[in-house]
């Protein structure tokens, strides 16, 4: 018995429970133990570099931003990706993109080892997944003087939509919006100077993007109602199947020990759905 197991097996007995070798509870805090523990396995289908390279983007919470102040990168992305770094025992390598379409792209290619993203039904079979983090409203952002209320408004001729180029936005608004048109962006930084410079009336991505959105242009407004869901998840790239069932374990802990809510508040986190 290790170190670890000692200490544990005497807090249990400190509480005038006996520990019998191969009882219940001794068996349960083995079993939690090994859970913890990596698997020489798991590390090596997560960091098999020997480091783990966490991808992320600017100006969304939910993967990095930067504090204007104290220039501290925050997000949701970035502090999961230190804890798991931990956990595995290996160095945290954090890797910056433009937008998500270039994430994908490297997870792809094995560049990077880990991102937090939307899991939907096309990307389903394109990467390896943990379970759901937390689900994110998709709705919609209206520049300052755009005559609307709610999301259900957005759809009138005339009305210029932004959307972050090579998202999945694109093709979903394409579909649902009759009226409105489709104007991509490069970044969410391009989409707030769109916004700010009139050349579109309307942004659409997720909520905690669209608040981050909203702070660095008066007067517009999140608009109340959703088009939609983001479940967001843990992505790695395809063919590390012998490290989901670590990962799976990793966001279970990282749920139920609050870490992903201790993150969320740092960062300010906005547009969380009910599970």
């Amino acid at each position: 018995m290790n170190r670890r197991s000692i200490l544990r097996v005497s807090a249990i007995m400190g509480l005038g429970l006996a520990v019998i070798p191969g009882s219940a509870i001794a068996q349960q805090e083995m079993l939690k133990e090994q859970a913890a523990a990596p698997m020489p396995q798991a590390r090596q289908a997560l960091a098999p570099s020997g480091k783990l390279r966490v991808g992320v983007y600017p100006g969304s919470p939910y993967s990095m931003v930067r504090d204007p102040v104290s220039g501290e990168m925050k997000g949701i992305a970035v502090e999961l990706g230190q804890a798991l770094a931990t956990r595995l025992d290996v160095p945290y390598e954090q890797v910056e993109f433009g937008r998500p379409a270039e994430i994908y792209e490297a997870l792809k290619a094995g560049q990077i080892d880990i991102t937090i993203v939307n899991q939907t039904p096309a990307r389903a079979e394109q990467f390896g997944w943990s379970p759901p983090l937390m689900l994110i409203e998709l709705g919609f952002l209206a520049a300052a003087g755009l005559p609307v209320t709610t999301a259900a408004d957005v759809d009138r001729p005339g009305v210029r939509v932004g959307v972050t180029q090579g998202g999945t936005m694109n093709g979903v608004l394409a579909h649902e919006l009759k009226n409105a048109s489709v104007v991509p962006a490069a970044t969410l930084k391009n989409g707030i100077e769109m916004l700010a410079q009139h050349k579109i009336d309307a942004y659409a991505t997720n909520k905690a993007n669209l608040f981050e959105m909203s702070d660095a242009l008066p007067g517009s407004r999140v608009l109340d109602g959703r088009w939609g869901l983001e479940h967001l998840a843990m992505a790695i790239p395809k063919g590390r199947d012998a490290g989901l069932a670590y990962l799976r374990t990793f966001v279970a802990d990282a749920k139920s020990e609050g870490l992903v809510a201790r993150a969320s508040t740092r960062v300010g986190l906005r547009g969380v759905a009910a599970e």
